[in-house]
């Protein structure tokens, strides 16, 4: 029988039971990997019950640095009697089953194209340790063990990550590292090792590290200058005021008298918490919301007073499937449109699309710069696969130099100034964007009304009509303004004047760029544009003209960023073609790849070299 074989580039995955402590056994296989100078990607696929369901775990070790889903399955470790017969399936032929042989396996579910690796993890488990809850958490470890010798892992590596782990509970370190050497000393004695696929060291991480989206905007915030988060636990966005609080106990303490210089309030569903955000923005705080799907739909009439009373309002969204309750634990980027235009009546909100943790953190500082300087809300959207993932990021800079842009707001000394009337919605400097002041600058000049009725220029109520258009026109010009200051899209050219370009975002970003690697190695040149914010500028109007073909990647059912793009850039829906996913899971490079070259040659997507080879036998 074939077998798969390949150093430092494969896929293996792991089914488990919901709540059987194995989180903490993967997340060590795949911090392993990563501390023998490898690129890994983890993606947890759990699901939204305490336990008892299927959980998977997918890891992909790829030296060429992809950590988006290749798509297809080198090794399974079937731990879950579940959903064995389907994880047997989902295997690529020629690649690896693990399972757990102190129950013989059913015949029926026999492959005869894929390798049945055996370990008897309870037994071992229950002739070493007689603690019950013990042998059901061991028995993970174990199986951690028995891959470092199939897979040629570095025990000291495995040991060192134990003693890190446990540093402060010793008692628990030998214990765990027998377990470790159970699965690997019979691995050893059992099977020829390392397998087909195994692992080589290398230093190709370099100074990476290994942080979930969620954690680093969290952080975002915190040297953003946020100082009050108010928000509504919601799966999969609860990490993200989780990191803040963690961060801003270490960085928010006055150091003299020990008090907190930030404000975290739990509110009581989520219209309270954007309406706590809204309050302390105009207040002149720099404040957050966290929410997912649900929330944005609660929030969207405070979005919309927030808009058209323009007060800065920074909210993350971290999306998963819907619509209603969906599917809490799985990813998507299906928000697009409820956070561009939430709320009734003509609204349009500035968006942020982070592809990667470091992202995550640079762009929610920017957040709080753009809600200000623009006086408008900001929606930074990620998912769940970039929140709760941990991904491989470049370091997380900062430039202490840096100065936070305020934007239009004057001080005590510009109202003493003014010999007009102040006009909090004047438009003074013809971008659309009009002066504020905090409440309680000047004694008696700078007060004004904020109200979500229709006002005039010096904001006093008004139902007239010419006041209400002249209002939302300037609205409008400073949608303009935004265009020149939301982050400019990326563009990565072919070389060879390719008339096929593929446009992507967010989380998709990965995948796409391991497509069109591939995709190039077969002679078809694509050129990629990345959107990272909205309103979009003239670039992205650009790259559309200049290519016959154009592929957007996007994972929902409805092409959510075509409708987008089509309705703001005032072109034909036929200009763009759809690669869409939407099964809860990210997207895979196989699966944008074959949809590519379907589209382009109509192939049946065998690699060239097996056609070639297929031809000259004939």
């Amino acid at each position: 029988m074939k077998r798969i074989e390949a150093v430092n580039d494969f896929v293996i995955k792991f089914a488990n039971v919901n709540g059987t402590g194995s989180a903490s056994a993967n997340n060590m296989f795949a911090k392993a990997v990563f501390r023998m100078g490898l690129p890994v990607s983890p993606k947890n696929i759990f699901p939204s019950n305490i336990q008892g369901l299927p959980t998977w775990y997918e890891v992909r070790v790829s030296e060429k640095g992809y950590l988006g889903r290749r798509g297809g399955i080198d090794m399974m470790v079937g731990m879950n009697a579940q959903s064995m017969a389907k994880d047997i399936q989902e295997v690529d032929s020629g690649g690896y089953f693990f399972y757990d042989s102190s129950k013989p396996l059913d015949l029926r579910l026999i492959r005869n194209d894929i390798h049945f690796i055996g370990v008897p993890l309870k037994d071992l488990c229950q002739r070493e340790f007689s603690d019950a809850r013990q042998q059901q958490l061991f028995r993970n470890v174990i199986y951690v063990g028995a891959l470092a010798a199939l897979l040629d892992i570095e025990f000291d590596v495995l040991t060192g990550l134990v003693s890190d782990q446990f540093r402060g509970k010793e008692k628990l370190i030998t214990p765990n590292v027998r377990a470790l050497e159970l699965g690997y000393h019979y691995a050893s004695e059992h099977y020829t090792c390392p397998l087909g696929i195994r692992l080589e060291r290398r230093d190709a991480v370099g100074d990476q590290i290994l942080i979930d989206g969620n954690t680093a905007a969290g952080l975002g915030a915190i040297y953003g200058g946020a100082t009050v988060a108010a928000w509504y636990p919601i799966t999969p966005s609860t990490s993200v005021v989780d990191g803040f609080d963690k961060y801003c106990k270490r960085l928010r303490i006055d150091p003299g008298s020990g008090n907190k210089n930030y404000a975290i309030v739990q509110a009581e569903d989520e219209l309270a918490a954007i309406g706590m955000v809204i309050g302390a923005s105009w207040n002149g705080a720099r404040a957050f919301t966290a929410t997912s799907g649900p929330g944005i739909s609660l929030m969207s009439e405070f979005l919309g007073l927030a808009y058209f009373a323009e007060i800065p309002t920074v909210l993350i969204d971290v999306q998963r499937a819907g619509p209603s309750t969906g599917m809490p634990t799985r990813t998507q980027q299906s928000d697009i449109l409820a956070c561009a235009y939430a709320s009734h009546g003509d609204t349009k909100h500035v968006l942020l699309f982070p592809s990667t943790p470091r992202e995550c953190f640079e762009m929610t500082a920017q957040a709080f710069d753009l809600a200000e300087s623009l006086q408008t809300p900001v929606i930074m959207l990620t998912d769940l696969d970039l929140g709760m993932n941990d991904t491989m990021s470049s370091p997380l800079v900062w430039d202490d130099k840096r100065d936070y842009q305020r934007g239009k707001v004057f001080n005590e000394e510009q109202l003493e100034a003014l010999s007009e009337r102040f006009g909090r919605y004047l438009d003074i400097d013809d971008d659309g964007i009009p002066y504020r002041t905090y409440p309680g600058t000047h004694p008696n000049k700078g007060a004004f009304f904020t109200r979500g009725t229709s006002r005039d220029e010096y904001a006093v109520y008004t139902e007239d009509g010419d006041a209400y258009e002249k209002n939302m026109q300037r609205l409008l010009k400073k949608w303009d303004t935004a265009k020149q200051r939301v982050p400019a899209p990326e563009l990565i050219k072919a070389g060879k004047g390719s008339k096929i370009g593929v446009i992507h975002f967010g989380t998709s970003r990965d995948a796409t760029l391991e497509a069109i690697d591939s995709l190039k190695v077969e002679g078809v040149a694509i050129d990629t544009l990345r959107l990272r914010g909205f309103p979009f500028s003239k670039t992205v109007d650009a790259f559309i003209d200049e290519h016959e073909t154009v592929f957007l990647v996007e994972q929902n059912r409805d092409a959510q960023m075509r409708t987008l793009l089509v309705n703001e850039c005032l072109i034909s829906p036929r200009q763009l073609i759809p690669i869409l996913n939407y099964n809860g899971t990210p997207i895979t490079a196989k699966q944008i790849r074959s949809e590519i070259l379907m589209a382009v040659r109509g192939d049946n997507v065998r690699p060239l070299r097996k056609q070639r080879a297929a031809k000259e036998s004939v």
